[in-house]
């Protein structure tokens, strides 16, 4: 092969190399969240985990890469390496999480304990391969620029942009074909079987080729090792602040589904591929290239602040696309084409030119004389400082800045670091009226940002349903908190109804005027315990998954026979949106007889090791991103060993805006762990599913309306 042909090879390797990356850290995520729980610290401790261990990776390969010889043929001993652990991480996984809960976690005890012990098996599951992953890229880029060191700020981007480019292609491709298709299993083994590949032909192109330990290069007078780790570490941590606060604005104007939510980081990916491709064409060339990424990062911190500007009017766009779509096939294939598109409209860009910042500060210090271990350097550092603003938007930005200042401070660091680049860049603009000028529309910019206020009618209007774009006058947004989890609003319609919407979708609604009549779901989540309970009046004990309203529990407390409800609610935010509904939901927050707990359920029955009469499982959106996994036959699998000897599984689930194949493999899933199953129309959209592990599940009797209370509930 030419030099010339070497060179794409490489570069089309390292593209599959991305996309396995991407393919697994999706595919880890589900698995780990069907062991870990769905809360926002094992969502966390999942993303901590994969990108710390790539952090630690690349700084190995910084601090110990210039002593290997042969770089490349490392790389392809890595590659091979991570695809055996790809092929095996199913029957690990299956294996280490079965000994877990049937063996370990019942005799740990202490919640505390238990919790450490999952995240110590989690961190055995996926940490090495992470440290693994996270080596490719210096191993790569360090061999490809002893290989062709004429332009290595051109490799290094044309590296960056390649791999970029296949994990986002990696993310469509697993989510909406791979997955369907072969299952999570079989997702895994085929990564596991590319990076195999990938390894076999890296080793064939350069087993004979002649390579060297690196040479040091001399350094240059100037220094700025320090200053752009940090400013790497600093930048990172802004574009992850963006990418968690841009997917949870854009699931109010697309929808919080798998699909969407995979979409948003196909989107986000894009960009910085974007961005590495165009630098790679103008990096060698740079006179001041610190003047340059200077300006990339006031652009980057301009263009974020911007979408504050253009939220607002996403959802007219989505309004307007949904006028002229149909529900088909075809129409929902124009649906994701078109939720791609605003997405791209928000973030590209703002991530073409984070795509920029990495190339260019290692760049400028191999250009210094630092040597190829800044690459690892530089790359560990960038990741550190994401998985910092993953922690930072969960935890203190959205539910303390809130999603619009999430962004400001997103824009504000990346600011910021441009003032602190151009200052050390000697730059001294020649009128000091220029220096003024900039200043003054800065100042305007950023105060404008911060006035500018998101619509809260807009974002509760689950424009991505029906196609409106704000909800009328007769509402009054009374509440809206944006969690760790979800952003959550309450709205009253004309005192006559309160809803509940979590990301624009609506939960819960109660009717609240005296001459109001229930709506459709007060109806449904009243039955979802009543029913249970008409069938199975001695209980005395229940788990309730899911607040939502409140109403659930609350019918169920009008039994003078319950004993104890153990509500599971994994976003704060609702259960402080719920007391909304007052006298209507009130038992659930003041009958002593009911506890709510914060968290997952998976968790939350593995910690607490209780048994219950009745489960009640009120999520009731399979399709949504996060609640998926509450219906898999993995969770009955488990749900079913907390049910009291006869005790029932009820489990809610809609069958509007909703596939039928998909209905079926819900049906399926609780049937292949409960062997007598029952299925209730509560109306004509709302399924009620009882299931029971012992017996056939009798019909409802009339022993409850002994109860005045419940009497009057069910009138």
């Amino acid at each position: 092969m030419t030099t010339r042909q070497i060179q794409r090879c490489l570069i089309f390797i390292f593209a599959l190399s991305g996309s396995t990356g991407l393919i697994y850290e999706s595919v880890w995520s589900h698995y780990l969240k069907l062991f870990l729980g769905h809360a926002a610290y094992a969502q966390c401790l999942v993303l901590i985990i994969f990108m710390g261990g790539m952090a630690l990776g690349a700084w190995l390969v910084a601090r110990n890469g210039q002593g290997v010889k042969n770089l490349l043929l490392a790389y392809a001993i890595v590659e091979g390496i991570i695809g055996l652990f790809g092929l095996i991480f199913h029957n690990t996984y299956v294996l280490i999480t079965q000994i877990s809960f049937e063996s370990i976690i019942p005799v740990l005890g202490s919640p505390l304990t238990i919790n450490l012990f999952k995240f110590g098996v989690a961190s055995l599951l996926i940490l090495p391969q992470s440290i693994l992953l996270g080596a490719t890229f210096p191993l790569m880029s360090g061999g490809f620029i002893r290989r062709f060191p004429d332009t290595p700020g051109k490799s290094i981007s044309l590296l960056y942009f390649s791999n970029s480019i296949g994990a986002a292609v990696a993310v469509l491709l697993s989510t909406f074909y791979l997955i369907g298709k072969v299952g999570l299993p079989g997702t895994v083994i085929t990564a596991g079987i590319i990076n195999i590949l990938i390894a076999i032909t890296v080793y064939g192109l350069v087993r004979d080729s002649s390579y060297s330990i690196a040479t040091s290069v001399k350094r240059s007078e100037q220094n700025w090792q320090w200053l752009l780790l940090g400013a790497s570490f600093f930048t990172g941590m802004a574009s992850f602040i963006y990418e968690v606060a841009w997917i949870r604005m854009l699931s109010m104007v697309l929808g919080a589904s798998t699909h969407s939510f995979e979409l948003m980081l196909s989107a986000f990916i894009t960009g910085i591929g974007i961005g590495g491709y165009w630098i790679s064409k103008n990096i060698d060339k740079l006179e001041r290239p610190i003047v340059f990424a200077a300006g990339v990062q006031f652009l980057m911190g301009l263009f974020a602040l911007s979408t504050i500007f253009l939220y607002n009017y996403s959802f007219e766009i989505m309004s307007y696309l949904m006028a002229g779509l149909k529900e088909t096939e075809q129409g929902f294939v124009l649906f994701s084409l078109a939720n791609h598109a605003i997405v791209l409209l928000i973030m590209l860009p703002t991530t073409i030119c984070a795509g920029m910042t990495l190339p260019l500060f290692t760049y400028m210090l191999l250009r210094q004389g630092v040597g190829e271990k800044c690459i690892g350097q530089i790359y560990s550092s960038n990741t550190i400082g994401a998985i910092i603003g993953v922690i930072f938007t969960v935890f203190v930005g959205m539910p303390i800045l809130t999603l619009k200042g999430s962004i400001l401070t997103g824009a504000i660091i990346d600011i910021f670091i441009g003032l602190i680049l151009i200052k050390t860049s000697g730059i001294i603009l020649k009128h000091k009226y220029s220096a003024y000028a900039c200043t003054v529309i800065l100042a305007l910019v950023l105060i404008s940002a911060f006035s500018i206020q998101f619509n809260p009618k807009k974002m509760a209007s689950g424009v991505f349903r029906h196609g409106i774009s704000e909800l009328d006058a007769k509402s009054e947004i009374i509440f809206h908190q944006d969690g760790k989890t979800a952003s959550i609003s309450i709205s009253n319609w004309d005192n006559k109804k309160i809803t509940l919407t979590t990301n624009g979708k609506p939960d819960a609604a109660i009717a609240i005027g005296p001459e109001s009549l229930p709506s459709v779901d007060e109806s449904t989540m009243t039955l979802l315990a009543a029913l249970p309970l008409s069938i199975y009046p001695d209980a005395e004990t229940i788990a309730n998954i899911g607040l939502g309203s409140g109403l659930t529990a609350h019918t169920a407390l009008n039994l003078p026979t319950v004993k104890h409800i153990d509500t599971i609610e994994i976003e704060e935010a609702i259960i402080k949106g719920a007391k909304y509904f007052g006298e209507k939901t009130e038992k659930v927050f003041t009958d002593p007889r009911s506890q709510i707990h914060i968290g997952d359920a998976k968790t939350f029955f593995s910690t607490h090791q209780a048994k219950y009469d009745i489960i009640i499982s009120e999520p009731s959106n399979p399709w949504v991103s996060g609640v998926s996994s509450l219906f898999t036959k993995e969770f009955y699998r488990d749900i079913s060993k907390y049910l009291n000897r006869d005790g029932l599984l009820v489990q809610w689930i809609h069958i509007y805006e909703f596939n039928i194949n998909l209905l079926i493999s819900v049906i399926k899933a609780i049937s292949s762990q409960f062997p007598y199953y029952s299925i209730y129309f509560a109306d004509e959209g709302n399924l009620i599913l009882l299931a029971s592990n012992n017996k056939q599940i009798s019909m409802p009797g009339e022993t409850i309306l002994t109860s005045p209370d419940m009497k009057k509930q069910l009138s």
